[in-house]
């Protein structure tokens, strides 16, 4: 395995994490626990979770994950062996079960202290906010749209002293942003200037299917040390290639949770038969191209992994070991300018 930094700590962190939001759904408890003691055997210090997982949502498995993530350390007593990452849920029509009050100094207690308590632990290393609370373009909207009934207010200040508090209660060590934009991140960045918690990392989707993050967000990450989180590097599966000649894999994400498929348009399909032909050529999995592609990338602090097998969660880890030949980046952004980004 190798490591990094989470970026302004001294906290070392596995460049593969492991993803979780199909614990309580579409992994069994058992399964759960095998994945995370194979990551764990592997090297994998790093997971992530969030209060919103298993996804899709919803009333009934509210925040099983952590639970089941919670009751996997306490029996194996190794919390001090995982940095661990989780997150408040954003608002939204999905998430009324859980909250209808945003990122209020209660709701962020009220998520810190539900969280500590699931996971069976006194401390989180990294908190991070699922989503925005404005209206913006998130989850596959390509571009930003004005909407003038957006009721949100500015409250990136009053977010920043609740989190400030957190830390110095010891609650959570480090604070990190998640489905951000760039005005976003620059304005908690300026606020934290005024002696106020930095977020550290941005968690957002990043794929070869993805690389909108380039726009903007990269070179913040790299002026102001911000690690991404890299999550659905292979882009709801489809980078594997289960799904190309019209397949659909029984138990897959996509078959499973169709609402869920801006990954799998027409125009995803050619990009990823394109991805396919280089991988066919070169020898090296189409897995294992998609995620070494991700790592290697200089603002990526780790690329967030999950898997529902846990034999894709060997080949998933396995990557790490892959280096790209200067021949198949060039041959990746060659597909990359026929196709950009088609599943934002």
């Amino acid at each position: 395995m190798k490591y990094t930094y989470l970026p302004n700590t001294k906290i070392k962190v596995s460049k593969i994490c492991l993803g979780t939001m199909t614990f309580g759904n579409q992994n069994t408890i058992e399964e759960s626990e095998e994945q995370m003691d194979y990551a764990l055997d592997s090297g994998v210090n790093f997971f992530d979770t969030a209060e919103l997982y298993p996804v899709p949502a919803s009333p009934e498995r509210y925040a099983d994950t952590e639970k089941i993530i919670g009751a996997w350390m306490k029996k194996k007593s190794n919390r001090d062996k995982i940095i661990l990452a989780t997150k408040i849920a954003g608002p939204g029509d999905y998430t009324k079960h859980i909250r209808t009050t945003g990122f209020s100094e209660e709701s962020l207690f009220e998520a810190v202290d539900g969280s500590l308590k699931r996971l069976k632990t006194d401390y989180i290393d990294l908190y991070q906010l699922h989503w925005p609370e404005r209206l913006t373009n998130t989850f596959g909207q390509r571009g930003y749209k004005y909407i003038e009934h957006d009721k949100w207010e500015n409250n990136f200040e009053k977010v920043l002293h609740s989190l400030k508090k957190l830390i110095d209660l010891g609650k959570i060590r480090h604070i990190g942003l998640s489905n951000e934009n760039p005005w976003g991140v620059m304005k908690f960045l300026e606020l934290s200037k005024k002696s106020l918690p930095k977020m550290i990392t941005i968690q957002n989707p990043y794929s070869l299917l993805n690389r909108l993050f380039e726009i903007g967000n990269a070179e913040i990450c790299i002026k102001e040390n911000i690690g991404l989180l890299a999550y659905s590097p292979l882009g709801f599966g489809v980078l594997s290639g289960k799904y190309l000649a019209g397949k659909m894999p029984k138990n897959s994400r996509l078959k499973l949770f169709p609402n869920l498929s801006r990954f799998a348009g027409e125009q995803s399909m050619n990009a990823t038969e394109m991805y396919m032909n280089i991988a066919n050529k070169s020898g090296i999995s189409l897995t294992h191209i998609a995620l070494a592609f991700v790592n290697s990338r200089p603002f990526v602090t780790s690329n967030i992994i999950g898997a529902s097998k846990l034999s894709q969660l060997k080949e998933n880890i396995e990557s790490i070991n892959i280096n790209l030949s200067e021949e198949i980046f060039g041959e990746i952004e060659s597909v990359q300018s026929l196709i950009p980004n088609p599943a934002p």
